[in-house]
């Protein structure tokens, strides 16, 4: 599994590591730590652009990225480095030792404005450097598909959040909220608040992930379906941190979408999964691990 060591890919190392299966983890710890890896997992630290080793593997979990979208508007270059590059390097890697591949892309920066839940044959519009390098990364593999017979799944994930998410990154708005708000200090809401997000559990795309491994190919959503303003997204916060505090607001950002939402019924019939963790009761567990993981 690239990635292993980061916010999802950890908790999917642990689902894996609990059926029985052997993993190996790859991830250079640009953004992962190597505490969140199972320790009945076996660590390799290295870059995905110097190439993988994949021999033994059935299935390759490529969650490798350089996953801000603000920190791809400034460094584009980079951004397709990491996301591009780094997913071919990947796809050769799995080729040659004959094993699927899973792939994370992005659902709202691949599809651009969602005025309706998007589908998967939606028009594909990303409107930042990051959409546009998993876009890339998605055409290689489906492409590597019709080429050489394979059958890499694609999984076009909404806004994850949950447990080990990073609160410096700003796709992490909900561990940015609830950080905040235990350390008492202000939050900010880019633009008026009212666009709109798919907000999905970590443990919701762990078991879509998992749903994709055996698939001949294809590409699904994963996301709920629903959306919800991040205003409503700070008063959830704000609640189950039991908090008055109200947010400040700031100038919106480039890349940033109005709404994103996504529809996940081709996922539901195709992987037989749907997601089943609630926003409330996915923001208290986010809740517990940030109060638990803060200094005392």
């Amino acid at each position: 599994m690239t990635g292993g060591a980061g916010f999802i890919g950890s908790h999917l190392v642990d689902a894996l590591v609990a059926r029985g299966d052997e993993v190996v983890v790859v991830d250079n710890l640009s953004s992962g730590k190597r505490e969140f890896v199972n320790e009945r997992a076996t660590f390799v630290e290295a870059d995905v652009r110097d190439g993988l080793d994949a021999d033994g593997a059935d299935v390759v979990f490529h969650l490798a990225a350089q996953a801000d979208v603000q920190t791809s508007v400034r460094r584009p270059d980079y951004d397709a480095d990491v996301n591009v590059v780094g997913t071919v390097k990947v796809a050769e890697a799995a080729r040659a030792a004959g094993a699927q591949i899973v792939f994370t892309s992005t659902g709202g920066a691949i599809y651009g404005e969602c005025e309706a839940p998007a589908r998967e044959d939606a028009p594909l519009r990303p409107l930042s450097p990051y959409g546009i390098a998993k876009l890339c990364g998605e055409a290689y593999l489906l492409g590597w598909n019709r080429i050489y017979g394979l059958g890499h799944v694609v999984l076009r994930l909404a806004n994850v959040y949950g447990p080990r998410q990073d609160s410096s990154l700003e796709g992490g708005v909900v561990s940015i909220f609830l950080e905040r708000l235990a350390r008492g200090e202000p939050t900010t809401i880019f633009g008026d608040g009212l666009q709109e997000r798919d907000f999905v559990a970590v443990a919701d795309v762990v078991s879509a992930l998992l749903a994709a491994t055996g698939q001949r190919g294809g590409v699904f959503n994963v996301g709920t379906g629903r959306a919800t303003s991040v205003l409503d997204l700070h008063r959830a916060c704000r609640a189950v941190a039991a908090s008055d505090a109200e947010p400040q607001f700031d100038a919106p950002r480039l890349g940033d979408l109005r709404r994103s939402v996504l529809d996940v019924g081709l996922a539901a019939r195709g992987l037989d999964w749907r997601p089943t963790v609630s926003l409330d009761d996915g923001l208290r567990r986010t809740w517990e691990w940030v109060s638990a993981s803060l200094p005392v």
